[in-house]
């Protein structure tokens, strides 16, 4: 496996220099700031300098290049696999869909003997990331997981972009199939924020809707725990995301607040809240965020047996960034202490999709970092 990174910027164009002659790399990820990906001058070098392969992305909250993190730019990571072949297809998200049957339409087109792993970027507003998930995993062989994530629009969240070979368009959703049986594929995903106060079962809630927990107001406890942050609600939450504990012992799955309804005490989640479900508050812990991002890479790299990863796809949360703030690159370092030798490359989202454990071959994160791993054996 050969892999090249760039960087485009309006000053600078592409750095370093885009090949002059046609690169024999299969496939080019493509993360960057909304408007760039849809102007022609990069992307049509792009295509000019790896015409055999299927160029996908989406816009971001932030591009991941090695340890930094970069803002309205574009960064082309292409790979060029030994024995893997690569095949990508995109599906439409219809109005009202929450993109369940692109997620359908995608993943059986890809699903044939030799299917190793699946990418998926997906428009981040439209696209309702349990749902989806849960499409993915019911469409997915037994032995085949997805990983990817949800575009996202910085902290603005007016319109995300998904781009595919020559295009970036809204309400899509792009997948790419891994193919060959010596490919390797290492996936990890941990948050690092600290539990505090009681356990909790959530006893009424619709969908992602949270009205109570234990019998009471889910929104009045939030503000007895969360005092005088409580005034700066729903921003103040991401301070304060709710964690779903897995009945099975493991880390479980972390939920962020997106919006508060005062007048029904409700509150509003980026995923499913399961009535039933026993959850815990909890806060920001900065160096725990940053071990967090370390253990995902241990993750990663444990589920290869011994193979060395060339490339990690690491895709973490809008919320996280703007948490750690200027500490935010703190969590790339983190993340290539363990993960010296591969090319690091990902984005923020609206929302990360990785597998975890018992949940399945694709699950929906908040607040995360998820990671995955890419060798060739």
């Amino acid at each position: 496996m050969h892999i090249d990174q760039y960087l485009w910027t309006p000053a600078a164009g592409w750095t370093p220099v885009l090949p002059a002659d046609e690169s024999p790399a299969q496939l080019v990820l493509l993360f960057g700031g909304g408007a760039l990906l849809q102007r022609n001058e990069p992307t049509d070098a792009l295509r000019a300098a790896f015409p055999q392969a299927t160029c996908v992305g989406c816009s971001t909250a932030g591009e991941v290049a090695g340890t930094i993190v970069h803002d309205d730019t574009l960064v082309a990571t292409a790979v060029h696999f030994e024995s893997c072949t690569v095949e990508s297809v995109e599906a439409s998200v219809e109005p009202g869909s929450d993109g369940v049957e692109a997620a359908r339409q995608v993943v059986s087109a890809l699903v044939r003997p030799g299917l190793r792993h699946m990418l998926v970027f997906c428009d981040g507003l439209l696209v309702k990331g349990d749902a989806f998930a849960h499409a993915v995993r019911a469409e997915l062989p037994a032995d085949v997981c997805a990983s990817g994530g949800l575009a996202a629009d910085g902290d603005r969240f007016a319109k995300t972009m998904v781009f595919r070979d020559a295009k970036a368009s809204t309400a899509l959703v792009v997948a790419v199939g891994l193919y060959g049986d010596a490919l390797r594929i290492g996936y990890g995903s941990l948050g690092g924020w600290d539990s505090f106060g009681p356990v909790r079962r959530v006893t009424r809630s619709v969908g992602n809707l949270l009205f109570e927990l234990d019998g009471e107001s889910a929104l009045a406890l939030y503000k007895t725990y969360l005092g005088e942050h409580s005034r700066g609600l729903p921003g103040s939450a991401l301070h304060f995301p709710l964690l779903l504990e897995d009945p099975d012992g493991g880390p479980g799955l972390v939920r962020a607040v997106l919006g508060v309804d005062e007048a029904a005490g409700s509150l509003t989640f980026a995923g499913d809240i399961p009535e039933g479900t026993q959850a815990r508050l909890m806060k920001a812990n900065f160096d725990r965020l940053i071990d967090g991002a370390a253990g995902a890479a241990g993750a990663s790299v444990h589920r290869l047996n011994g193979v060395e990863p060339k490339l990690a796809l690491l895709v973490s949360c809008v919320a996280r960034r703007l948490v750690l703030r200027q500490r935010i690159e703190e969590e790339l370092e983190a993340v290539r202490e363990v993960l010296p030798h591969a090319v690091l490359a990902g984005f923020y989202s609206y929302g990360e999709l990785c597998p975890q454990g018992s949940v399945g071959s694709c699950e929906l994160h908040n607040q995360t970092m998820t990671i995955t791993t890419f060798a060739e054996a």
